[in-house]
């Protein structure tokens, strides 16, 4: 059963139009101005509301757009004598579903309310399928982020485990890898890099020599200078690290970052001799942030050379080893930010 208020100043005709829905088998409320309407509004609900426009004190049209605004399940239709187009084009603007004129006929009523009735529950079961829709959407896209989340931590620990047994074999590099990875993403941040290429880059730097579990330890660890032999052994971990990590399928580049952390803009880098922008962005910041962290640090065959050595060799070779932009961003983190190893 539905639940009809019938607005109009004219007693007749609310009389009249009330005893046409009843006949229907509809149940009415009837009211003669916008003020008793807003009144039975608040004490109970209503399908559709019929309401005249053209009413003392408070208008139909003023009313129904407060009703439609409080009340968007209750549907509402204009009764009026003047047929004006402009007010019909009005009434419709702010929300009512048809548009009756005076003098009218009971079939008239009763078909114009079975459409409008027809129409509302349509609306209402669409707006529930959609809010129940858009919930099952962020249910499952909470239980996938949930998913996401714990798979990302897995990877993570792996890449981890993966980093700390290299530095197991070079004692003297021990830490290098992550403070790479922490120069690095602060380098990219800099630079203004999404969240997820800057995670991507971390992953890429904490495990960037892996190759360099190819390498004899003796070697990693000789103290003095090395040979040209061992250093041709040594620029082999780049490749080495990414024939471990090709078969691997990682949300990022990470093979590829570790293969091209040592390329240069000008093409003297290995193992491949790549040049400018056929480098991966993340490789060259990997690359500057490596050259700075190691020039800093103590190595055997030398003593720690400072980060101002390190900060005057990246800039004196701005552009033509390293980039430029990369280079700008390092530069400022050291000297406007304050930027530090732990």
């Amino acid at each position: 059963m539905t639940h009809i208020l019938v607005i109009d100043d004219e007693e007749p005709i609310r009389v009249l139009i009330g005893q046409i829905l009843q006949s229907d088998g509809h149940t009415c409320l009837l009211g003669d101005s916008a003020s008793q309407a807003r009144k039975l509004l608040k004490d109970q609900r209503f399908d559709l509301i019929l309401c005249d426009i053209d009413m003392p004190g408070e208008s139909g049209l003023d009313f129904i757009r407060y009703a439609v605004s409080e009340y968007p399940d209750t549907a509402a239709v204009m009764v009026t004598g003047l047929d004006d187009p402009m007010t019909a084009e009005a009434a419709l603007e702010i929300g009512v579903y048809d548009y009756i004129i005076k003098p009218f006929n009971r079939n008239g009523v009763l078909i114009s309310v079975a459409n409008v009735l027809r129409r509302r529950q349509l609306e209402i079961d669409n707006r529930a399928y959609r809010e129940s829709l858009q919930k099952m959407v962020l249910e499952r896209t909470a239980a996938l982020q949930d998913s996401m989340e714990k798979l990302g931590k897995a990877l993570e620990g792996s890449i981890l485990t993966i980093a700390s047994i290299v530095e197991t074999r070079d004692p003297y590099t021990a830490g290098h890898q992550q403070r790479v990875a922490d120069l690095a993403c602060a380098i990219a941040k800099e630079m203004g890099l999404p969240d997820d290429q800057i995670y991507g880059i971390r992953m890429g730097g904490v495990i960037h020599d892996l190759g360099k579990i190819s390498i004899p330890a003796e070697i990693l660890s000789k103290p003095g200078r090395i040979t040209e032999i061992e250093f041709d052994l040594i620029k082999t971990h780049p490749q080495a690290g990414y024939d471990i990590l090709k078969t691997n399928e990682f949300p990022w580049p990470i093979a590829q970052m570790v293969l091209q952390h040592h390329e240069r803009m000008n093409g003297s880098g290995y193992p491949v001799g790549l040049s400018g922008e056929g480098i991966l962005l993340e490789s060259r910041i990997l690359g500057v942030a490596d050259v700075v962290e190691a020039m800093a640090s103590h190595r055997p065959y030398r003593p720690a050379l400072g980060i101002d050595k390190a900060l005057k060799e990246i800039s004196s070779n701005q552009g033509s080893l390293y980039d430029p932009e990369v280079v700008e961003a390092c530069l400022n983190l050291f000297k406007e930010k304050k930027f530090a190893f732990d």
